[in-house]
């Protein structure tokens, strides 16, 4: 007993050593219940695409930092040594004066330090461009995100559809399991032949195969949605959609606008970095060295010396480009807004036939509840007559598969009613 309770203690300790360094979803609480903003927001950590907007902003940051440098003083080391054929002489000859020649090898080790005081803008412009940049890049992967939902929405209502389906086809079992009762005690009595109970016990088999048919395919859909969602699910884990209004007439918020907007920005800037290059720079720098000759040029001796002072640059070249650069803007601010104005017309495009949708498929449902309640009608009275021996099991057959058809476009049309919601919420940007 000792033994195997010391053997039991070492199991637990390995399980939770398991639990402890291992992040597998594997070992994680499957989910009971799951609603349709937990799946957006499950599925959006999980995606490999957030981790782009890190590395943008990783990049943005190290680019601005190297940006940053340009106000750091910039020290340059430089040295030569050189030998030449001849040396400046000065001609002139005096009774106990004389000058001796610079020596033909010569010999400079320098430092030079410059100070950028002023650049016209030029730094700050730049800095400003990486951080709008960095903005439009991550708006770009916020769009390709947003699609991430319509592709949940169609996995979530796909589960629902099947799931109704099953409930539907439950339903007809019933219907046919009652019918094939009263057949069975009417072949008992000698008062039905026996092909009306083998149709209807061939119609539950039918029935079996049908359920097991819904039965993989909401496990193949729930298997993706864990891949997408990166969680663990019970077998019957519970859906939840959220209550959808009928009205729909709110502004679009759709992240490409934002997107747009963000270009339009960028374009700005870059505007403002034209006229930043076009200004004068100004730097101050110190030049301090070792050499030989030094500063004074009729010295021959080795001597340190040093020069200090502010300059003035201004690069006129950029002037011959400037009107076409500012063109070059312009013609891309142009592109923006055709841009924005195409995802608008196709935008206003598509609520138009979501909302047409949504109206062709409230009406579908009236029709659908009058339907059923006739077919159920109808059912009701030929499982009557079947029990009277007036129809046959066929006859019967066909009335419950009506109603069947009649619950399931019932199902279908609400299932697809709310995936038109859905879809119009999802145009607006309101998911």
């Amino acid at each position: 007993m000792a033994e195997l309770t010391k053997r039991l203690n070492k199991m637990v300790k390995l399980i939770a050593l398991i639990l402890l360094f291992t992040g597998s979803k594997a070992f994680t609480q499957p989910l009971k219940e799951l609603t349709l903003q937990q799946a957006y927001d499950f599925a959006r950590a999980n995606y490999p695409l957030l981790q782009q907007k890190d590395l943008i902003n990783k990049s943005a940051f190290l680019t601005i930092e190297n940006i940053s440098t340009a106000f750091l003083p910039q020290v340059t080391v430089s040295g030569q040594a050189t030998y030449q054929s001849e040396v400046t002489k000065i001609p002139i000859s005096l009774p106990g004066f004389s000058i001796d020649p610079l020596s033909r090898d010569q010999y400079k080790l320098m430092a030079d330090i410059n100070q950028l005081l002023y650049d016209g803008g030029v730094t700050k412009t730049q800095k400003d461009i990486q951080q709008v940049n960095s903005l439009v890049e991550q708006q770009k992967t916020e769009v390709e995100l947003y699609k991430l939902k319509d592709r949940i929405n169609q996995l979530f209502l796909g589960v629902l559809l099947l799931e109704e389906q099953k409930k539907q086809t439950l339903l007809q079992r019933n219907d046919v399991q009652l019918g094939l009762n009263k057949v069975t005690a009417q072949v008992a009595n000698g008062t039905a032949f026996k092909t009306n109970k083998l149709v209807l016990e061939a119609e539950l088999l039918k029935n079996d195969a049908r359920q097991i048919e819904l039965d993989a395919n909401r496990k193949a859909l729930l298997d993706v949605l864990q891949y997408f969602t990166n969680k663990n699910f019970w077998g019957d884990i519970h859906l939840i959609l959220p209550t959808l209004g009928t009205a729909y007439t709110d502004s679009v918020e759709r992240p490409e606008l934002q997107l747009y907007a963000l270009q339009d920005s960028l374009l700005t800037v870059q505007n403002k970095l034209i006229s930043a290059r076009n200004k004068p720079k100004t730097s101050a720098f110190v030049q301090g060295g070792y050499g030989r000759p030094g500063l004074n040029q009729l010295m021959n001796d080795f001597n340190f010396y040093y020069i200090g002072g502010i300059k003035l640059s201004w690069s006129l070249g950029s002037l011959y480009t400037t009107k076409r650069d500012r063109q070059i803007i312009a013609v891309s601010h142009q592109t923006v807004a055709v841009q924005k104005d195409l995802f608008t017309l196709n935008t206003d495009t598509q609520l138009a036939q979501q909302g047409n949708e949504v109206e062709k498929l409230e009406q579908l449902i009236t029709v659908d509840n009058k339907i059923i309640t006739v077919r159920e009608a109808v059912m009701q009275a030929s499982n009557g007559q079947l029990e009277n021996g007036v129809i046959t099991a066929n006859d019967y057959l066909r009335e419950v598969n009506a109603a069947d058809q009649a619950r399931q476009n019932l199902v279908t049309h609400q299932l697809q009613l709310t995936q038109a919601k859905l879809g119009y919420l999802n145009i607006l940007g309101k998911l």
